[in-house]
């Protein structure tokens, strides 16, 4: 079996992870632990702001993506597979998740907040209308 979480740098990201991994371990299976950096256009205009540099700007985002995630990785038991994409989070893990043959997606509920969800969607939301596997939301604290 493979399992497929989404994560950013949000608490709940940090839940869904702890989640997949214990199922993965559980189950045996293989665990891809996916980020997909998106710098929302809708959201810098809103802001006013246009970047010097993207590339500095998703580099940044990335990392502290990451940064938050390792702690967790390092605890656990299941092969991992970390992967990082570009493009909004959850196309590109639907995308991600049929191209590896996943059968279980595990997201988090809220990453980005109320603000970008109003302007963006929810992507948990979205992940349950496009995958074409089971999916696991992992609710908050």
């Amino acid at each position: 079996m493979t399992i497929v979480v989404g994560i950013d740098e949000s608490e709940s990201s940090s839940r869904g992870l702890r989640r997949a991994i214990e199922l993965a371990e559980s189950l045996q299976s293989e665990l891809h632990v996916v980020h997909a950096v998106h710098i929302p256009g809708t959201l810098l205009a809103v802001l006013n702001q246009v970047p010097a540099d993207i590339v500095q700007l998703e580099k940044a985002q990335r990392d502290s993506v990451w940064a938050n995630a390792d702690p967790i990785l390092e605890e656990a038991s299941t092969k991992v597979t970390r992967v990082d994409l570009t493009g909004y989070p959850a196309d590109a893990l639907v995308e991600y998740a049929e191209g590896v043959g996943a059968e279980l997606i595990v997201i988090g509920t809220r990453g980005r907040g109320e603000l970008a969800a109003l302007f963006l969607g929810s992507t948990s939301h979205r992940i349950l209308h496009l995958a074409h596997c089971d999916v696991l939301v992992v609710k908050g604290g």
